[in-house]
């Protein structure tokens, strides 16, 4: 046995060598790959390479190292080169051409080229205002027969309309035959001052029947027939639809009454809303295509007719119209339409035009056009050249082509734009980070005001990776230039604005109540608001804005520091000021936290004639600063939309919300803080708030919480946190008499709203609930 066992022994070691052997072999006399040929004048380049390897890295990932390109094993991103960080210029990245044709880096030349930039409006159609007619009664009378008895029947010109039966157009008749007769009997005579008195009287008796509406016609018939008629017939003055009847059947009417409403509908108006930076790129007499809902995919063709002088101030936005051709009756006055403006782009904005040069034009008209002087053809005024209008560039206005570059060349940042231009006369491939101001953008290119020249080669393609290149080197890239403000992302904010609600409830409560004079209600609501913000955490932020965040509320809280103190409302007034600026600052920061829209005001006379803005919720001026003396003076500047959370978060802001005013013993808070959380926690069907009202006491408030607290855990459970942050579970098992009572809270520092202050650390945390959302 022993030998046999040496024996196995010593085979064992033998396999055990020839393998270790083995693979010795391999690791030291790797198989040599096939090479092929290389050219003449790649040998040099092949040298370098073989004497400066190449390394490929990801720009999220910088312990990613590889030896050639490829996607990055964490992230799948592109793997970018990680090139010599010698290079003198510290704007410039050099790379080798196998590197840049794998990195597929491509640039092309900047240039100048004629571009449209889409203008995109809507609005709606309209009727053309100056095609509107209203059929009226010239002579009191009586509606006997309707012959258009319904709206929307189409007329033409000389229809008759209504028959109107008048004891007064009788007289008038019978005026004119008598006077007829009268001029008859007396066309012999000797005497002239007769003859010409009859002729007068029987001119005057024939005009005034014709002011009164009768035709040439019909005044002519009456003479011929010699005898009057009581009924007079309106006829239709021109052709179009009956928009509107006003009257039925037997209603008698004074002189003016209106009867109908007639449209000439062969031609319409589009009138559409530009905001401001649209305007820039709109002009009188351009093209428009327009397209409807009812015929999608089918443009029709209008053009520009008029743009408004003036700027809505609520909507800011300015009135385009636009005339529409409309002789196959398709577009009706209603449609909701999508027009585009296709703008030529100048070097310096909108291209000049020149194609009204030496044209005429309707001042009241201007979609009468002429080549020569004339006459407008609606109103009869004498046209005027289109120069003295201001509807014509300048003869010596630029009209040069823009600097352009493709859009992927740009590398936004917020305020600045960066490319990368091709740097010539270098041994390799070498790119180097411009900075350049913007102009429109038109389509799938961006106007170059400043920065670049022309035949500049930029890249096109694989920007993004030279510059993570360039921010692994630390070197100037678009992320890290000089003076650029880094923009919030909407996860940094969310927290912190959803933490501002509270704080807005309460200033737009104050707001209110120094609109109505309400010293007691404005104290309270400011006291509130003070309390909500010193409840407000930015640790979410950025460093630099929460700096700035937390310098607005240092400036809020200066302001309401003392003002439990005052008795007057003026000062009350003067605070509340200081506190608007800097609730202003917050609100275009970091938006409107509610789920409603806000407006910022704005009252020209306050604090004598200075002026001072606010913001309220509803688009009526209320005036915080004179109340009732002066409530409606004002004017509204901006609207800000509402970020409107979930059903759920809003619930939970609202009980978060409580739950620390009763920690802090705060009944004015929490009294503050009922109403909203009362109407969010019915929308469940949960109502154990409804009987309370702003005379409740502590005690009575925390025994509602605890019910509220109850549902709301259970609602937890089965829906899960609706919020961006964790939600802790505390259990208190001294509350009510050492029944316990549970309650949920932010953060892991206990703060019990069953006894306040008193035992505010009473608790332990039982469990947490994660945020669900995203």
């Amino acid at each position: 046995m022993t030998r046999i066992s040496r024996w196995i022994a010593l085979g064992l070691l033998g396999v055990l060598a020839f393998f270790l052997g083995r693979a010795s072999v391999t690791r030291q006399e790797p198989a040599a790959p096939a090479v092929e040929p290389v050219p003449p004048a790649q040998e040099g380049q092949l040298a370098q390479d073989e004497t400066e390897p190449e390394i490929w890295t990801c720009p999220m990932h910088p312990q990613i190292k590889l030896p050639e390109f490829g996607d990055c094993p964490i992230c799948g991103m592109d793997l970018v080169l990680l090139g010599d960080s010698g290079d003198e210029d510290p704007r410039r990245l050099s790379m080798s051409p196998a590197a840049v044709e794998l990195a597929q880096i491509q640039a092309v030349p900047a240039e100048r080229r004629s571009l449209t930039r889409p203008v995109i409006l809507s609005g709606r159609v309209d009727f053309d205002e100056t095609r509107m007619h209203t059929i009226a009664a010239r002579v009191p009378g009586r509606l006997d027969r309707l012959y258009v008895d319904a709206t929307g029947v189409p007329v033409q010109e000389g229809d008759h309309l209504v028959s109107l039966y008048s004891p007064e157009l009788l007289s008038a008749q019978e005026e004119l035959i008598a006077a007829r007769q009268r001029l008859s009997a007396t066309s012999g005579e000797a005497s002239a001052f007769l003859a010409e008195s009859n002729q007068r009287a029987y001119q005057a008796a024939r005009e005034k029947l014709l002011l009164w509406g009768l035709s040439e016609e019909q005044v002519d018939a009456i003479e011929e027939r010699g005898s009057a008629e009581d009924h007079l017939t309106l006829f239709a003055p021109a052709r179009g639809v009956v928009v509107k009847r006003f009257l039925d059947r037997g209603a008698y009417v004074q002189e003016g009454t209106p009867i109908y409403r007639l449209a000439e509908l062969d031609h319409l108006w589009l009138q559409l809303d530009a905001f401001e930076q649209d305007l820039g790129w709109l002009r009188y007499g351009q093209a428009v295509e327009v397209e409807v809902e009812a015929y999608p995919g089918e443009p029709f063709l209008g053009a520009v007719s008029f743009l408004a002088p003036v700027v809505d101030p609520h909507t800011r936005t300015t009135r385009v119209r636009v005339s529409l051709e409309n002789h196959a009756g398709r577009l009706k006055p209603g449609m909701f339409a999508r027009a585009v403006v296709h703008a030529t782009v100048g070097e310096h904005g909108l291209a000049p035009d020149r194609s009204l040069a030496g044209k005429w034009i309707s001042p009241m008209h201007p979609e009468i056009v002429r080549d020569g002087p004339g006459v407008c053809d609606v109103c009869g005024m004498d046209l005027v050249p289109a120069e003295s209008l201001g509807l014509v560039a300048d003869a010596d206005a630029e009209s040069g082509l823009p600097l352009v570059v493709p859009r992927s060349a740009v590398l936004l940042t917020g305020k600045r734009a960066v490319v990368y231009v091709e740097v010539l006369g270098t041994e390799r491939p070498t790119f180097e980070g411009r900075e350049v101001v913007l102009g429109p953008r038109a389509g799938t290119h961006y106007v170059i005001l400043d920065g670049l020249t022309e035949g500049e080669r930029v890249v096109a393609q694989g920007a993004f990776r030279i510059d993570s290149a360039m921010q692994i080197q630390a070197k100037p890239s678009m992320m890290s230039m000089p003076g650029e403000r880094q923009g919030l992302s909407e996860a940094e904010v969310r927290r912190y604005r959803s933490g501002l609600r509270p704080y807005w409830s309460a200033y737009l409560e104050a707001q209110q109540a120094l609109a109505g004079d309400s010293f007691d209600r404005a104290q309270r609501a400011l006291d509130a608001a003070k309390q909500a913000l010193g409840q407000v955490d930015p640790s979410s932020l950025s460093p630099a804005s929460r700096a700035e965040a937390e310098g607005m509320h240092r400036r809020i809280e200066g302001a309401l520091e003392h003002l439990h103190h005052t008795e007057d409302l003026a000062a009350l007034r003067v605070a509340f000021h200081e506190v608007s600026l800097a609730s202003l600052s917050l609100l275009r920061r970091f938006g409107n936290p509610l789920g409603e829209q806000l407006h910022e005001a704005y009252c020209p006379m306050a604090f004598d004639d200075q002026g001072a803005p606010w913001v309220q919720r509803e688009e009526e001026i209320a005036n915080p600063y004179f109340g009732d003396e002066m409530l409606r003076c004002g004017e509204l500047r901006a609207s800000f939309p509402g970020h409107a959370p979930s059903q759920g978060a809003l619930l939970l802001e609202a009980y978060l919300a409580m739950q620390r005013a009763l920690a802090a013993d705060d009944l004015a808070a929490a009294r503050l803080a009922l109403p909203e959380l009362s109407g969010e926690i019915q929308k469940l069907g949960i109502d154990p708030l409804s009987d309370l009202d702003d005379s409740s006491s502590l005690e009575t408030l925390r025994e509602r919480f605890d019910l509220v607290s109850a549902r709301l855990i259970e609602w937890l459970e089965e829906n899960g946190n609706p919020l961006s942050e964790p939600l802790s579970l505390v259990h208190c098992p001294m509350a009510f008499e050492d029944l316990g009572a549970d309650w949920l809270q932010r953060g892991e520092t206990v703060s019990n709203p069953y006894f306040g202050a008193e035992m505010l650390r009473c608790g332990t945390i039982q469990s947490t609930f994660d945020p669900t959302e995203k």
